[in-house]
């Protein structure tokens, strides 16, 4: 079987049908683009054929290009990778260039076949790419259907004509959503912002297609770019109108990416140096962009972070060998904020859900945050009400335990207190059935420890979710020292379910996210006490492509927390405790009554709104700012080696088992740095001699913190790298 099959009905049209052998989802390959356009020379040639719909065999029309087509080309180019990345890119053009052309004659535009391409469901990348050099496209009526071009946000941009047609037939302006953002809109959207022609009920979808095809006259299908005296929608850069337009996307680019993000640049540059010339040379233009922004590392670090192993990770990349681990029944022990998350997205996949709590009242709002979220998406038109039925009918809320029998699966959230959760282990085993699987949702405490209230440690583990459970897609999955594979197989298939992305590490303090992230919170509350501006500690970590500086996220997760934290850390370590600095300006915080977002005043002032207003002002009082302040790269080293070295550490340590898990979880679970990569991506970029190099600098300067770890140290030595070494073994894609 092959991706593409072609047949001609009486009607005399011909319908391109993609259907990839194997796979739940059409993703484009070289092959597969060949016979694409074998068909189309084929239909053009035959005179009986008088027009041609493209379509998906599939319940989705595509998920876009097969990104380890990239790496292949690469590869296969030798000395030149970037002539081999262009050469393939020009020859997609080349094929869209003739779908869209169709056989017209090139100074008439006439004679030319219609083209129709029927959008079955969700399309992305170079799916809506083929689908715009369509002459009309038809999308069904499908509220899970989304349409779009996401490729911004695994460092590309849509490079096979997306970013031309899209600004060409919108305007700079209003494909600045779809191009620079990576939305994906659902059908009536894509409708009324130009993205696709008309929204058709399913069942009529191919029909309508053909309906139009024997329709068409010849104006219908010519691109209004290849009509002499077009102009650019919103103008074009020279024209008053437009330069105010590329004026503004330039201010508006630089100041959401820092200029540390290559691919949402190169896509400007593209867009702005096509509008003043032919539409085959912005092509060509588009296409030298692209290749420069896949030979950058940044991108391919992205791509193979943010698409590779992130895919790899919910496949079950990690997933030791057991039976089939799917939850058919969860216990949540816990009706909180982060219990009552772990509900609603476990009744989102389908999953009968018990919430317990030891009051019926807590129990009930733990519900009603599920039938608060659902209401949020009846009135954005992204849910119904019957869905809301659906899904609050999945969760009883109680305070009976013996509503647990039956459960497969109990996730515990109660308070982060070791003797609460001993006293909640023992009595939900006492209910369970034997094979029933424990999960704790902790974020500092240690797995090993909780599991000794357990009467089967083996099927105890550690599940640590990210707040808020709806929006944070990472899902840390701690093994304690007697954990056995099938409590691992069974926390992953469940995050599966709940289609969040997995990573799996073994037990030690803070696990692996919270042990990066601390030490960057530090880092940066620690420079206050120095005098160090905040301005310039919140404005370098966020040039440096952190989402949040250090001073903004304490205070979002609150600073009586950190204050909670540190005590129990001193309390642990005794005499090794480093980071008394810290604490000074932490603890002088808490004792202002200064504790973050939640109470309107922490590092950052608030307005009655609880909106931040600016750094608070007593902060200089009580830690002055230095007249020598230090350099902007200083700072970012700081912060990036404190969040940085401690993921080395944990993979010396055996706390990470595989780099693709500390990128992928670094960048989904705290946001560092997407355009990295993720901490060992970034290491590979600027190379273990020049991190050694660095980090020396910083231990000299700053202390013991940032020694550097051997096994850095071995790699700069050897001249390896991260994915180097680990290329053949589990710890690398």
């Amino acid at each position: 079987m092959s991706d593409f099959t072609y047949h001609v009905g009486d009607d005399g049209v011909a319908v391109i049908t993609w259907d990839a052998p194997g796979k739940s989802m059409n993703v484009l390959t070289r092959e597969a683009f060949g016979l694409v356009e074998g068909f189309i020379d084929e239909a053009l040639a035959d005179e009986a054929v008088k027009g041609i719909v493209i379509t998906s065999g599939k319940k989705d029309f595509a998920g876009g290009m097969d990104l380890n087509v990239l790496a292949k080309i690469r590869a296969e180019s030798g000395d030149n990778p970037a002539q081999g990345l262009f050469d393939f890119t020009m020859n997609g053009h080349r094929i869209l260039r003739k779908i869209e052309r169709a056989g017209m004659d090139p100074k008439t535009n006439k004679g030319g076949k219609p083209i129709a391409c029927a959008v079955n469901g969700t399309c992305a990348g170079i799916g809506t790419e083929i689908a715009l050099a369509c002459h009309r496209r038809f999308m069904t009526d499908n509220a899970k259907a989304k349409i779009g071009l996401p490729e911004i946000l695994v460092g590309l941009f849509p490079g096979a004509g997306g970013t031309t047609r899209v600004s060409r037939m919108l305007g700079a302006m209003a494909a600045s959503p779809i191009l620079l953002e990576g939305k994906m809109m659902a059908p009536a959207q894509a409708k009324s912002a130009g993205l696709v022609d008309e929204v058709v009920a399913h069942d009529e979808l191919v029909a309508k297609a053909k309906e139009w095809v024997l329709s068409a006259k010849d104006a219908d299908i010519v691109k209004p770019w290849d009509v002499k005296g077009w102009k650019m929608p919103g103008g074009a850069p020279y024209h008053p109108a437009g330069f105010m337009t590329f004026v503004g996307a330039s201010a508006m680019v630089n100041g959401k990416t820092q200029g540390v993000y290559p691919a949402a640049k190169a896509l400007l540059s593209a867009v702005y140096e096509g509008a003043m010339v032919p539409f085959d040379t912005a092509l060509k233009i588009e296409a030298r962009y692209f290749t420069n922004v896949l030979m950058n590392p940044s991108s391919s670090a992205m791509i193979r972070s943010l698409f590779i192993n992130k895919q790899a990770l919910e496949k079950g990349a990690n997933r030791p060998e057991a039976p089939d681990q799917t939850v058919k029944k969860v216990g949540v022990m816990g009706a909180g904020m982060m219990g009552a998350g772990i509900a609603l997205v476990s009744a989102l996949a389908g999953i009968e859900v018990v919430l317990i709590d030891q009051k019926q009242e807590a129990a009930d709002k733990g519900r009603s945050y599920s039938a608060d979220y659902m209401d949020k998406g009846i009135s954005r038109k992204k849910a119904t009400p019957e869905k809301k039925e659906q899904v609050l009918g999945l969760i009883t809320a109680t305070t009976d335990y013996d509503a647990l029998k039956g459960c497969d699966l109990i996730v515990e959230a109660v308070f982060e207190d070791p003797g609460i959760k001993a006293e909640v282990t023992k009595a939900v085993e006492a209910v369970v059935g034997e094979d029933c699987i424990f999960a704790t949702n902790t974020s500092t405490l240690p797995i090993s420890d909780l599991a000794k209230a357990s009467a089967r440690p083996e099927q105890f583990i550690g599940i640590h979710f990210f707040s808020p459970v709806d929006k944070m897609m990472l899902v840390e999955i701690i093994k304690g020292r007697q954990t056995g594979d099938r409590a691992v197989a069974k926390a992953l298939d469940f995050v599966r379910q709940i289609r969040k992305t997995p990573i799996v590490v073994n037990d030690a303090r803070f696990f692996y996210a919270n042990r990066c992230i601390i030490p960057y919170i530090n880092e940066g509350i620690r420079m206050v006490g120095e005098g160090v501006s905040p301005a310039l500690i919140e404005n370098a970590a966020k040039m440096v492509g952190m989402p949040l500086g250090p001073l903004q996220l304490v205070d979002e997760t609150s600073i009586d927390l950190g204050v909670k934290i540190a005590k129990a850390t001193k309390a642990a370590m005794g005499d090794a405790y480093p980071d008394g600095a810290v604490d000074e300006v932490l603890f002088w915080m808490a004792d202002q009554g200064r504790m973050g977002r939640k109470s309107a005043s922490g590092f950052y002032a608030y307005d009655e709104k609880g909106k931040r207003t600016g750094i608070w002002e007593g902060l200089a009082a009580k830690y002055p700012v230095r007249d020598d302040q230090p350099e902007l790269a200083e700072v970012q080293h700081r912060l990036l080696f404190a969040q940085v070295l401690e993921a080395v550490r944990a993979l010396e340590d055996g706390v990470l088992m595989d780099i693709r898990e500390g990128d992928v979880g670094a960048i989904l679970g705290w946001g560092f740095a997407p355009w990295s990569g993720g901490p060992f991506s970034w290491l590979d970029i600027i190379g273990a001699a020049k991190a050694v190099e660095l980090t020396e600098g910083l231990t000299e300067r700053h202390g013991a913190r940032f020694e550097t770890p051997k096994l850095l140290r071995e790699m700069a030595a050897s001249g390896e790298t991260f994915y180097g070494r680990f290329a053949d073994s589990k710890a690398a894609a």
